[in-house]
């Protein structure tokens, strides 16, 4: 597996870190415990860690040389998928495919696929032009340069692993994915970790958090595609609605700031508004802490503009907390609308007050939600993700078979992958 931008080891909720990073490790492991060994390629940043991890039996985490030995811009990184790239194909291991996750390990994909004679998987997590029809006021279009290395990545890999069918539809007649090549594997959730536990009460009381207290919950990087800013207005609109609820109302904020140029864009916003007061902002925290704030919540608000799946969304309903989400993406498919928690259509923070406020007046509908959304996560394992992801590898390494005419597993007479995108020594990739 390759993760060019982000380590599987970095804190999900910090800098690029995130849904991606859980989505990598829990996987990983779930194949480890199907038989299939994973080595998982990231960029060394100079962290001071070893070259080789385990991550878990069967797991570990390789890191390679290529660039600067510090954290870069996510901007920076496209000139360094060829440096990356020769970096991996100088690995003795013998391997039998590989697996990319996001654009830029996706090009990277493509040369090793290409040097190894084996058989491309790739699974986007995010699609620029799926991001960019839902950009938040002010936010930053993702760039031409992704654009066109999301198509390359699309053209050349054995097989497309979207989240939901709505995301397989994006890739089809977004970037002409061909249907055949394009397989949905829904993602899991660690249910070892995620679980009602002792219930609400005992976590609050861990939390330090008051028993009587409103609790709506947000959890995830702070950036404008998440939709923070749905929230503290919401929330602004709420109060107006209801005033009575200020003196109960506690408004978790448990994520880091991700983005450039965009710090305290939340915060501002919330002093302006005026309720800076019931919001409270807590660092990103390790899964098992996270499972603590996921039941000393109400409720999990998830106002993203765009979400590959949300799977924060399906960690919050295992432990027991319904979910107020909107309906884009992969949350239609994480929650359960009117059952498990509800769903938004648009970003209109008046909806998602008045929502709030009715979830408020309704103690025992949360509960039966949340009793709900228990069994509903449940039957989202990552065991059931990773045998179905299996199932994809074969027919990937099967396909590759088929065309080189029954010689070997992979492509070693395939045409060369055209040059990755770029801004620098786009021809490097000739040397391969």
């Amino acid at each position: 597996m390759l993760s060019v931008h982000t380590s599987p080891l970095h804190q999900p909720g910090t800098g690029d870190a995130g849904g991606m990073n859980v989505y990598m490790v829990e996987l990983s492991r779930a194949l480890a415990e199907q038989g299939v060994e994973v080595d998982l390629f990231t960029r060394c940043r100079g962290e001071g860690g070893p070259a080789l991890e385990d991550l878990a039996p069967g797991v570990r985490v390789r890191h390679l040389r290529a660039g600067p030995r510090r954290a870069l811009p996510k901007e920076a990184m496209p000139d360094l998928v060829v440096p990356f790239s020769l970096a991996l194909l100088k690995q003795k291991q013998r391997y039998d495919l590989v697996h990319s996750h996001y654009w830029l390990s996706g090009q990277a994909g493509r040369i090793a696929s290409f040097g190894w004679g084996i058989p491309l998987v790739h699974t986007a997590h995010t699609l620029a032009l799926v991001k960019n029809a839902h950009l938040a006021e002010g936010d930053s279009p993702e760039p031409e340069l992704r654009i066109r290395g999301e198509r390359q990545v699309v053209g050349d890999a054995d097989r497309l692993i979207a989240n939901t069918a709505d995301e397989a539809e994006a890739l089809r007649s977004l970037y002409g994915a061909a249907p055949p090549r394009t397989e949905i594997v829904r993602p899991g959730v660690d249910l070892r970790t995620f679980g009602p536990g002792a219930g609400r009460a005992a976590a609050r009381a861990r939390l330090g958090l008051p028993k009587d207290a409103f609790i709506p919950l947000y959890a995830g990087r702070i950036q404008p595609l998440k939709g923070p800013d749905v929230l503290v207005r919401a929330v602004a609109e709420l109060l107006a609605m209801a005033p009575e609820l200020r003196r109960r109302l506690l408004v978790p904020v448990v994520g880091g700031h991700s983005g450039a140029g965009r710090e305290g864009s939340m915060w501002r916003l919330a002093a302006e508004l005026g309720v800076a007061d019931v919001l409270q902002a807590c660092p990103p925290v390790p899964q098992e802490r996270l499972a603590e704030w996921y039941r000393a919540a109400d409720v999990l608000v998830v106002p993203s503009r765009s979400e590959s799946f949300g799977l924060v969304a399906l960690e919050a309903q295992a432990c027991g907390t319904p979910v107020l989400a909107a309906a884009v993406g992969g949350l239609p498919t994480a929650v359960w609308d009117g059952v498990s928690g509800m769903l938004v259509r648009g970003h209109d923070p008046v909806e998602y007050a008045r929502r709030l406020r009715w979830l408020a007046a309704h103690p025992q509908a949360r509960e039966l939600m949340g009793q709900a959304a228990v069994r509903h996560a449940q039957g989202m394992s990552w065991r059931t993700s990773a045998a179905r992801t299996i199932d994809v590898y074969e027919d990937a390494r099967a396909g590759a078979y088929d065309r080189m005419g029954g010689v070997g597993q992979g492509r070693r007479h395939a045409p060369a992958p055209t040059a990755p995108l770029s801004w620098r020594n786009e021809k490097a990739v000739v040397q391969v």
